[in-house]
């Protein structure tokens, strides 16, 4: 008779031969994704414009539309942004050299208690949104807690989780926005765990759309265990009063809700930020987070910037601005509407994701936009499923109506091209259709 023991030992064998042959099969597919499009020449690119106005960017010697850039209310070159970076680089030098847990740059207190006002809430600025998931998820989450991760969770979130993996907490993934599987998940853990982690982006960095805010209140209310982390890095500055983004509005400061941004993106400047329910949480963090006792600090030119960003959010004229965009948003949705794109569901954000299907086929479609003038980004594994790949196209002021629908009329015009030419190659790539407009 076989030993339960001896049983054990081999189904814990045979699960880490099959999670290396899995790992190396991703591997192997995000090689041969990679290698597609730098074949292609579409990715690993480099400017070569000797200053930039946001709308184009030159590569290979021609200036395409940039539909790529997350910079969505354009405001890199706003005369009072590179004002404040070049009066601290005259003040403080390109850099302050010293970690913070000894010592930093007095702009910093000054960022945070804007950030604060803001967004009525404790806030901490991190050098990047990365190295901000590194200080907080270790710290609070617990041995014996669960986290539960959105499928579509960025990826700098997941790496922060695999610290805790490491220490033996139990990591599950949630298919993408599945409100109905978390809650069965939740019922089904919390009689094992103290708390439960739900981790999701505010806005999704590839498809564009949101986490559904209203259900995850109605857990957060139903569930005392369910505790949540969002990561609204490409949700501030574009919306929200005074560019607080989605989450930090919708919140307001939940007992139970932790919320990371970024200060580059549409903020224009560089860095990240973490909100806080509490003054405890934040100190805790501030003391005892790794990256905060470890890696650098923000350089003066960028702190100010930051400085001179989040002073002009609170201002007037943002409300306007963020209105422009989203008019172009909703030109954009009813444009690929009429079309017939095969886009997942429409978006109420500068991103957009059109699912053309076959790495291959997505990297020719951005290839031969590059040759009309027009620069947009790949979305293909992992960052999509392998078979999910697409367009990813980011809208921001800099860009003209007119631009936006010059996009979309030379990508319907290249659909049918584009599904010949690998044919000819792949016999087995589908063919790319147009779904039913509505």
């Amino acid at each position: 008779m076989i030993s339960i023991s001896l049983v054990y030992k081999l189904n814990t064998q045979l699960a880490i031969i099959m999670s290396k042959t899995r790992n190396q099969e991703n591997l192997a597919r995000v090689q041969k994704t990679v290698s597609q499009a730098l074949d292609a020449g579409v990715i690993h690119l480099a400017t070569e414009d000797k200053h930039f106005i946001g709308k184009t960017i030159r590569l290979k010697g021609q200036d395409l539309l940039h539909f790529g850039s997350c910079s969505y209310l354009g405001l890199e070159q706003h005369p009072r942004l590179k004002e404040a970076a070049i009066e601290a680089t005259k003040n403080f030098g390109t850099q302050f050299s010293s970690s913070r847990a000894y010592v930093s740059l007095g702009l910093y207190q000054e960022l945070e208690a804007m950030l604060e006002h803001s967004s009525g809430q404790p806030a901490l600025v991190s050098a990047s949104t990365t190295l901000g998931h590194l200080s907080l998820v270790p710290l609070i989450v617990e041995e014996g807690d669960v986290i539960l991760l959105d499928h579509q969770v960025h990826a700098s979130v997941q790496m922060a989780t695999q610290l805790m993996a490491s220490k033996g907490v139990r990591i599950e993934y949630i298919r993408h926005n599945r409100m109905d599987i978390l809650e069965e998940r939740i019922q089904k853990l919390s009689s094992k765990h103290r708390k439960i982690w739900y981790m999701a982006d505010g806005i999704y960095s590839m498809y564009g759309d949101m986490t559904p805010y209203q259900e995850l209140s109605r857990l957060l209310e139903a569930h005392a265990q369910l505790h949540l982390y969002v990561d609204d890095a490409h949700g501030l500055s574009w919306t929200g009063e005074k560019g607080m983004g989605t989450a930090v509005p919708h919140f307001k400061g939940h007992e139970r809700v932790y919320i990371a941004g970024s200060l580059s993106k549409s903020f224009a400047a560089g860095g990240g930020v973490l909100f806080f329910p509490d003054q405890k949480s934040k100190q805790k963090v501030r003391i005892a987070g790794g990256t905060m006792i470890f890696s650098g600090p923000l350089q003066p030119p960028v702190i100010a910037s930051c400085l001179e960003s989040i002073r002009w959010h609170a201002e007037p004229e943002i409300a306007a601005l963020q209105q422009q965009l989203m008019n172009k948003i909703q030109v954009a949705n009813r444009i690929i509407r009429q079309k017939g794109f095969d886009q997942p569901q429409e978006t109420d954000t500068p991103i957009f994701y059109l699912k053309m299907g076959e790495p291959t086929l997505a990297v020719e479609m951005v290839k031969r936009l590059m040759d009309r003038g027009i620069y947009v980004n790949t979305a293909v594994y992992p960052s999509v499923p392998y078979k999910k790949a697409g367009l990813r196209i980011t809208l921001n002021n800099k860009l003209s109506l007119k631009d936006i629908a010059l996009l979309f009329d030379t990508i319907e015009e290249e659909y049918s091209v584009v599904s010949e030419v690998n044919l000819q190659g792949d016999k087995q790539v589908k063919p790319l259709r147009l779904v039913a407009a509505s």
